[in-house]
């Protein structure tokens, strides 16, 4: 694949003029159509395209890696500058998210994609959203040290309003004891991005609850072709020392020559790595 172009529109990072929050969007744009992988939490992405003099008019579809406020939250504001008709997403994604007892979901259901007409088409396994590019989830777990900490949760009970979508404010309110109905969240919801290039994969992975890992050798051997690059957020913030640096050198060893963190990777990740792309980046392949 030629022609490829990712534009970091938000991330944790900024430089000036642009804005930067804890969250992630990026543009995707192939030779064949341009969309949106991840919104961030408020918008501000969409106000950084405009910065930037990116037309988001042409945007018709969006993938939405996990249900994830830092992820998912921003998809409401996009409306106001894109004529969206599809999102892609997991399985299970409107299954509401915890970290412990405060919620962390999206902020909308069902009924507000329903209310704007928007289609929602869910991937499980490999989906090709054109040729050369896939969305790919449900991996397989094989390093047993890329745990999924305990705070993460789903279930629970959360009302919305009748048009259904959440305020900011409402996003992060404790639930009271007796509305917790809260189980370990497995991210089955979890969707990822694979581009080929040549005789290689590029994965974009948002966040990698599920491991980047995991990820990384489970499309490598879905496809049976070696992974190039990653990109994305590797959630590796707060991990032992000796997590990353087994991790660093896994994907090394998974053949990955070229690693393009940002997000939720965490700082000691990224100075090991080397590099880091941030709010206004652009990578084209």
């Amino acid at each position: 694949m030629s022609d490829l172009k990712l534009t970091v529109l938000i991330e944790n990072s900024a430089p000036e003029g642009l804005i930067a929050e804890h969250g992630l969007s990026l543009l995707i744009e192939t030779p064949r159509t341009k969309f949106i992988f991840d919104c961030g939490h408020t918008g501000a992405a969409f106000d950084n395209a405009k910065t930037l003099g990116i037309n988001l008019a042409e945007i018709k579809f969006v993938v939405l890696s996990h249900s994830h406020y830092d992820h998912a939250g921003g998809f409401p504001k996009l409306l106001d500058f894109a004529p969206v008709e599809k999102i892609f997403t997991g399985k299970n994604f409107w299954e509401e998210k915890f970290s412990n007892d405060t919620y962390r979901g999206c902020g909308f259901d069902e009924k507000f994609l329903r209310a704007r007409g928007i289609e929602q088409i869910v991937c499980e396994n490999i989906f090709e959203l054109e040729e050369n590019v896939w969305l790919v989830g449900n991996f397989k777990r094989r390093y047993e040290f890329e745990t999924i900490p305990k705070k993460f949760l789903r279930g629970g009970n959360v009302t919305l309003h009748p048009a259904g979508l959440l305020s900011t404010a409402q996003n992060f309110q404790p639930l009271p004891p007796l509305e917790r109905h809260f189980v370990p969240d497995d991210f089955s919801d979890e969707i990822i991005l694979v581009l080929r290039s040549g005789d290689g994969l590029t994965v974009v992975t948002a966040c990698a609850h599920s491991g980047i890992l995991n990820i990384v050798a489970d499309v490598s051997a879905r496809f049976d072709l070696p992974i190039r690059c990653v990109i994305g957020g590797l959630h590796l913030t707060g991990a032992t020392h000796e997590r990353i640096s087994r991790t660093l050198d896994e994907l090394k060893l998974l053949g990955v020559e070229k690693i393009l963190p940002c997000h939720c990777s965490g700082e000691e990740f990224m100075k090991l790595c080397g590099e880091k792309i941030s709010t206004g980046s652009v990578i084209v392949s």
